[in-house]
């Protein structure tokens, strides 16, 4: 009786297992080959867009009531288009208020009393038709019928609270600044990477100063 090779003895298990590891490459080969398709079309959109955003501090001002100094401004959000067409394909834009209070000092670094963020989610419900703007410090929401009327809603800041005046010291001289900011760091991982690259997502104004006196 002739011995049969282990090709043989394997039998057709050997040309199952074969098709099932040609498979997995193949399969591999497959989705590396479609995330690099996925970033050179994300990269080609983001390049196409021309550079037309820009947001800028207006106004700001702070008045103290009942013994706490409240910020009132009006900030102008104007978005690129690559951010616009993000917002219509579904993702979530994050804005940022940044408020900081500094002991201002004639000669030495002013160092900062207090910092404020205040955080807005802004995003488009294809559902409803309808833009969504979440205040993320405070989980209110609110619904607009256009892009146009939702930010310039987000840029009209009222009454919010930055410090109570009793931590201030008469005697010193204070600042206020403040600035807008588009926070690419809560953009999904493939946007998040070519945002940082491209000039059309670096959204966010010039710091805004103004003395406080207590």
């Amino acid at each position: 009786m002739s011995r049969k090779s282990p090709q043989e003895r394997a039998g057709h298990g050997g040309t199952h297992g074969a098709l099932r590891s040609g498979s997995r490459a193949l399969g591999r080969r497959i989705v590396g080959l479609a995330i690099v398709a996925f970033s050179l079309g994300a990269a080609a959109f983001v390049q196409a867009q021309p550079v037309s955003g820009r947001f800028e501090v207006r106004s700001a001002y702070a008045e103290s009531v009942d013994g706490v100094y409240y910020v009132n401004a009006t900030v102008d959000y104007t978005l690129s288009e690559a951010a616009i067409g993000a917002l219509k394909s579904g993702v979530p834009l994050t804005l940022e208020l940044e408020i900081e209070l500094n002991h201002a000092r004639r000669y030495l670094p002013d160092p900062t009393v207090a910092v404020l963020k205040q955080r807005y989610q802004l995003q488009w419900h294809a559902l409803t038709e309808r833009y969504v703007v979440r205040n993320l410090n405070s989980e209110e929401q609110e619904s607009y019928a256009s892009l146009a009327t939702a930010v310039r809603r987000l840029g009209q800041v009222a009454d919010l609270p930055v410090i109570d005046a009793t931590l201030l010291d008469p005697d010193k001289r204070y600042e206020i600044r403040m600035r807008a900011v588009l926070d690419i760091r809560t953009l999904s991982g493939p946007l998040r990477l070519l945002a940082v690259f491209f000039d059309d997502w670096r959204l966010e104004s010039d710091w805004y100063t103004w003395p406080l006196r207590p």
